[in-house]
């Protein structure tokens, strides 16, 4: 079964059991799912709707962010809520040791020698270690790696 197809079908076990809040997050998905299909004409594999997921869940923690400075915690609640059930389609995350290990692995791969490389190491990187790791870490990671010793 794909994530595609995972996601629809918590989505009717949501409604026939009438979670309106899961199901409501589970329509959000689908839409921006669907959104990106039809944006690019094209049909989103399983990494491509980690990467919708990872984008509505970065979305999400800059919200509860927000709206935890404003004080309004029901709002935070709600995203915290949305981010939680998002969470449960990523795949599992990578240690610490696995992401230095493909960090190691894609230096050497390209050569890269100083922070001018960065670029090229990061593009090694992302489709190995997007959503499975975050992707900011990932980058400080890879400029402490090719920084000046």
């Amino acid at each position: 079964m794909t994530l595609k197809e995972r996601i629809n079908e918590d989505m009717k076990a949501a409604m026939r059991a009438g979670e309106t809040g899961k199901r409501d997050a589970i329509r959000l998905l689908m839409a921006a799912i669907k959104q990106k299909e039809v944006d690019e004409r094209i049909v989103l594999d399983d990494a491509q709707v980690v990467a919708v997921i990872d984008k509505m869940l970065k979305q999400r923690r800059d919200s509860i962010t927000q709206y935890e400075a404003a004080g309004r915690q029901d709002l935070a609640d709600a995203e915290k809520f949305e981010a939680d059930l998002l969470t449960g389609y990523m795949p599992a995350g990578l240690s610490a040791e696995e992401i230095a290990a493909a960090l190691a692995t894609a230096i050497a791969d390209v050569g890269a020698v100083g922070p001018g490389d960065m670029g090229k190491v990061m593009a090694v990187l992302k489709p190995k270690l997007a959503g499975r790791a975050d992707m900011s870490d990932v980058s400080k990671l890879v400029k402490a790696a090719l920084a000046p010793q």
